[in-house]
């Protein structure tokens, strides 16, 4: 029988924040049990294995990244919606280690995979950020990858304490931001009267 306060929820959130502590690559049922206070086997009542386990994580991670995001961006535009959900994201990923590489690690195993409106969620609110530039169609996906790979790089060397060099940090982060804002306005189409 399971014990009494576990079940998937509890179990997805003990591993992801146990992941967020250890880091992702360490996570194992039997640390997690351990750290439940259970014996392994019980934790296979709520979740099938380790890669159930790593998967319902993802979901849960980019879940909240997209909450984060869409939270800190509404009611801005333009730079200060970018500002704000790259922010967001960063803050995201330095408290979240594990649980963000969880989510970057996942594949999507079919068409009912939750992990895909998810992900679709992050998407969504990274699209909403770029909304006030006005990018033209075909340029938004290269924006969206520009953003995903800046974004992601930075936070990621940053969460694992890749920045060696004596410079401040935010500083560093506010440069790419304001090389980034002005990247995008420079995308902006040409007024009508111009064309």
């Amino acid at each position: 029988m399971p014990r009494v306060g576990l079940d998937q929820a509890s179990v997805t959130a003990a591993g992801a924040a146990l992941a967020d502590e250890i880091g992702f690559p360490a996570l194992s049922m039997a640390l997690l049990a351990e750290r439940l206070g259970v014996r392994t086997p019980s934790l296979y009542k709520h979740v099938t294995n380790q890669a159930d386990l790593s998967h319902r994580i993802a979901v849960l991670a980019m879940n909240e990244l997209a909450d984060a995001i869409r939270d800190a961006t509404q009611g801005r535009s333009g730079g200060e919606a970018l500002a704000a959900g790259a922010h967001a994201m960063r803050t995201y990923v330095l408290e979240h280690p594990g649980r963000y590489a969880a989510g970057n690690f996942a594949s999507v195993t079919g068409p009912d995979d939750p992990l895909i409106p998810a992900v679709q969620r992050v998407l969504a609110s990274w699209t909403a950020m770029l909304h006030g530039y006005h990018l033209e169609p075909d340029q938004e996906i290269h924006a969206l990858r520009m953003l995903r790979s800046i974004l992601h790089g930075f936070s990621t060397l940053e969460a694992d304490g890749s920045f060696q060099i004596a410079a401040d940090i935010d500083e560093s982060f506010t440069w790419i931001l304001g090389f980034i804002d002005q990247g995008l306005k420079a995308k902006l189409p040409a007024p009508l009267s111009a064309r």
